[in-house]
Order: C-alpha cells, then sequence, then structure tokens
C-alpha cells in the first residue's frame, strides 16, 4: 500500500516542540557525475543558477531545522556556504555511514539544552527538495523513530545476464528512496556507534536491521540527486529563473610584433613573434570577452578595461575573461557554448587547441565541452595572408533572465 508506515516498534509520541538538526553530506567524489561531464568539480560544488548545489540543498534545509551540521571537506563547505548560519563544518569518512556517524558525533558535543531530538540526514547533491517532503518526513517522526521520503517505481524493471533481459521484476511495492531521511537523534546516534559495518549506503538502513520502522512519506519525482551531466539541466529548469538564450559575436586582432611572447587563448605559443597591444595582445580572449560582453549587451572589452588606463599595461588577459564568465553568474545566467576561429598562416594552432579549450573553460569555469577552438587561414589573403598579424572571431550562446 503506497506510503503507510511499517508497524509502530515500541515507541512513543515525539513532544510538540522538537529540535530539528540536519547532516548535509558533500564527502562523495561524484564519479559518475565526472565521468559524464567531464569536469573536476565535485558535484556539489558545480554552480547552478549561480550557486553551488549544495548551497541550494542548505538553503532549502534551514528553514525546517535549529541547526545544520556539513559534513566533507571543510575548505570547501566554508566557500560555498559562505554567510549561511551553519555548524562549523566537520570532515566527512571513507563511506557515507562513515560521514553521517561524523556529523552525529559533531552533533552529540553540543550542549545539552541545543542537541536535537529528531535528525535528518540529506544528500547535498539533491539542491531542489521542497518544503512538503521536508515536513513530511519530521511529521512522520512523531509516530516512528525514522521515515524517508519515497515515490513509487512507474517503470518497468528488467534483471539482465550477460546482456540480455533474464527476467522480469515486479514493480509491486517498490519505491525510490529519497533524502532526507529523517531519526530519532538519540536511536540514530547508538546505531551507528554500535553498527558492525561501515558500509550501508542507505541511513534507513540501519534501523531496519534493528527491527524498527520506518515510515514511507511522499516524495517528490523532481528530488533528484545530481549523477550525471544531463541531471543538471534538468535542475538549472527547476531552480533557475526563465532563462532567454542570447548570442554574442565578437572580433579583434594584432599586428605581430617583434620582441613579445605570443600569447592565443591563454595559452603560450611558440613563434617567431608575439602580437602588439597594450595588454598582453590575446587576440583570442579578447574576441571571446566581446563575444560574451556582446551577449549581455554590455559593450565591449574596452569599456570594461580602457586601454588608456595604465592599470592594463601588459596585463593578463585571462583576467579580462575571469570577469565576462562572473558577469554571466551575476546575471543569473549560464554560458551555453563558445565557438573561436583563429585566422592566420602560422604558427599552427591546432597542435595547441587542447590546451586554449582547457585554459578558457577553466577561466569561465565551465565544462570543455562547451569551448571550441579552431584555426583557418586566409588563403595568402590579406593582412593575415601576408602573416602580418592574426585576426579571431567569437560566438557565444548564453542564457539569461
Amino acid at each position: 500500500m503506497p506510503f503507510s508506515a511499517l508497524t509502530p516498534h515500541g515507541s512513543g509520541l515525539i513532544p510538540p516542540v522538537m529540535r530539528v538538526a540536519a547532516i548535509l553530506l558533500a564527502a562523495g567524489t561524484g564519479s559518475r557525475y565526472a565521468a559524464t561531464s567531464g569536469s573536476d568539480t565535485p558535484k556539489q560544488y558545480v554552480l547552478l543558477a549561480g550557486l553551488p548545489v549544495i548551497r541550494h540543498a542548505a538553503e532549502a534545509l534551514m528553514p525546517h531545522v535549529t541547526c545544520l551540521q556539513p559534513v566533507g571537506h571543510p575548505d570547501s563547505l566554508r566557500d560555498a556556504l559562505d554567510g549561511l548560519e551553519t555548524l562549523p563544518p566537520v570532515a566527512g569518512g571513507e563511506t557515507r555511514q562513515a560521514s553521517v556517524r561524523a556529523g552525529l558525533e559533531a552533533l552529540d558535543e553540543l550542549p545539552e539544552d541545543q542537541k536535537p531530538d529528531l535528525v535528518l540526514v540529506h544528500d547535498g547533491a539533491r539542491p531542489y527538495v521542497t518544503a512538503t517532503v521536508i515536513q513530511n518526513v519530521i511529521s512522520a517522526l512523531s509516530e516512528h523513530p525514522g521515515a524517508i521520503p519515497a515515490v513509487p517505481v512507474a517503470d518497468t524493471l528488467k534483471r539482465e545476464e550477460n546482456g540480455v533481459i533474464a527476467g522480469t521484476v515486479s514493480r509491486d511495492h517498490l519505491f525510490r528512496a529519497q533524502t532526507p531521511q529523517g531519526f530519532r537523534f538519540g536511536l540514530f546516534r547508538d546505531l551507528h556507534r554500535s553498527a558492525s559495518s561501515q558500509s550501508a549506503t542507505d541511513d534507513a538502513k540501519l534501523l531496519e536491521d534493528a527491527g524498527f520502522s520506518v515510515a514511507l512519506v511522499r516524495g517528490d519525482e523532481d528530488n533528484i540527486k545530481l549523477t550525471y551531466e544531463d541531471d543538471l539541466v534538468r535542475l538549472e529548469r527547476l531552480i533557475g529563473p526563465t532563462l532567454l538564450p542570447r548570442v554574442g559575436l565578437g572580433y579583434d586582432v594584432h599586428a605581430f610584433e617583434e620582441g613579445r611572447p605570443l600569447i592565443l587563448c591563454g595559452i603560450t605559443v611558440p613563434h617567431t613573434k608575439g602580437l602588439a597591444g597594450h595588454s598582453d595582445a590575446d587576440v583570442g580572449i579578447h574576441a571571446l570577452c566581446d563575444a560574451i560582453y556582446g551577449a549581455l549587451a554590455e559593450g565591449d572589452i574596452g569599456r570594461h578595461f580602457p586601454p588608456s588606463q595604465n592599470e592594463w599595461k601588459d596585463a593578463d588577459s585571462a583576467r579580462f575573461l575571469v570577469h565576462a564568465g562572473q558577469r554571466i553568474r551575476e546575471r543569473g545566467g549560464m554560458l551555453i557554448n563558445a565557438d573561436l576561429t583563429l585566422i592566420c598562416e602560422r604558427p599552427k594552432i591546432g597542435p595547441h587547441a587542447e590546451a586554449m579549450r582547457q585554459r578558457l573553460a577553466d577561466l569561465l569555469q565551465v565544462d570543455i565541452g562547451r569551448i571550441s577552438v579552431k584555426a583557418t587561414t586566409s588563403e595568402r589573403l590579406g593582412f593575415t595572408g601576408r602573416e602580418e598579424g592574426i585576426a579571431c572571431t567569437a560566438a557565444v550562446s548564453v542564457l539569461v533572465p
């Protein structure tokens, strides 16, 4: 029967006034997300609508709890949750169960009048959790020592052997577990301390094995855990404002000059000459910045970094691109893709293209798959054909409110 609780196992009602704590888990490495996205950033810290994924999760929980205990890499958590009133982050363990235990022990060190009666355990990679789901879990703890949100399995399930179907699994009474999962604090802490194994991937498993009832409450199909790159697109639709597509075009050209290094797309390229300019004359980054500013209707690179100002003399153009990327995020938008074409006879761009893509992606804080760098010649025509300089065109797509 959907969302019926298991039979209570010797537990009375919880007092009406309760202290509720939440443990926010961020210790995982997110290997599946990394494999599909190519990003080295742990999934809980990936930007979603301009903020780290885990920050959305924290902000969803905080109105419903008296304290929030983050668990993971302390420095990363402090940066991601800066400005939020949380308990000091504690380091996670080798397993999920060990990380939950670390959070419980930190909560147990609070003064007696601040220790929680109930504790919620939530995945930092689940940023879209509604107040209804959270309250469903808390309310169920008045009758059960544990409760989890869940959604019924709707798809037909197949069992596989050697790449072919070996059988069909009945969907009856099957649910997909979500978080936050909630528990009576003292009982949950004691079960963790007495656990003989650290391999539980689901918090409710400890109560199940000990014979305590765990209620199933209605979850939400949108309470998804960021696992694959496609999940981020869905979460952006749920959390972000209505975004409109914009396109920006950029073009820049610089003449060759003796005695200067050749900097293209943030990479030093071996060549007999560099490019002349007020800054480091990175024609690729300059064109890309102009494209981004154009898409945002914020002028061009000269408006933000006037060549008349000595501050920008011989400046690293990476600073300009970092600023352009920040403007996208500050506007609540996101970069969809950027496509650059360098126009020159020499040097050859192909051997350096991947390094250029990675450098631009790092500066813009996006996956490398969103950046394209290619080159062409002008068939010996014009100033580029005469090897007097290099030109670059750039096109970007962004989504902004």
